[in-house]
């Protein structure tokens, strides 16, 4: 199916979750959606980003030429914050200041996406630990149903976030209004599903 129903922008940067990128190439597509990787590029033209290593080996990578601080969210249908450790990167801020919010790229275009003039427009969606990228804006999470991975339930709850639970554990797939949360990449199809059924109520 050619993607004709609008893009899909995956934030990323390097240590991405590889089993992640890859579905999210392969179903996206398919659904007619067509995925475009964001970041912050650091005043460069593009930047070449890889996976999680297995084992020593990165076997997977990705040039990015789309700079977040440049992005119009009216570009996109859904917002996806990948996996991995990418998300933590991504919060990074070169100067910070005592007392004051992150104001790392990625953080500001998250306040953006958040906003509630663009969450009846836009669909937000994390997965496994891509949820860190909330902690550096936790005003964003506060009050909000979530899932993760469970080696950062600590810093969901800190962030103020309502963690929810199943039988084993954080609970597969949480939707709480525009966002929805999966908890790891082994559950990444039920995740996407959900996603693209989400896009497709508005």
């Amino acid at each position: 199916m050619s993607a004709n129903k609008g893009k899909i922008g995956v934030l990323i940067e390097e240590h991405f979750d590889p089993t992640e990128y890859l579905r999210f190439n392969e179903y996206f597509p398919k659904q007619g959606y067509q995925v475009e990787y964001l970041s912050h590029l650091w005043g460069n033209t593009e930047l070449r980003f890889g996976s999680n290593p297995e084992g020593e080996k990165v076997d997977h990578f990705v040039t990015v030429s789309t700079e977040v601080n440049d992005v119009n969210l009216l570009d996109y249908k859904g917002i996806l914050l990948i996996g991995g450790y990418a998300m933590d990167r991504l919060r990074y801020e070169s100067k910070p200041m005592p007392g004051e919010p992150n104001k790392a790229p990625a953080v500001e275009f998250l306040r953006r996406a958040m906003d509630p003039v663009n969450q009846g427009k836009l669909k937000i969606g994390t997965i496994c630990h891509s949820l860190w990228l909330f902690c550096a804006a936790p005003e964003l999470i506060r009050g909000r149903k979530v899932t993760c991975a469970h080696n950062i339930i600590c810093d969901m709850v800190n962030a103020g976030a309502e963690v929810v639970y199943g039988d084993e554990g954080t609970t597969n797939l949480v939707i709480d209004g525009g966002l929805i949360t999966g908890k790891h990449p082994g559950m990444v199809d039920e995740f996407m599903v959900a996603f693209v059924q989400e896009l497709e109520k508005m």
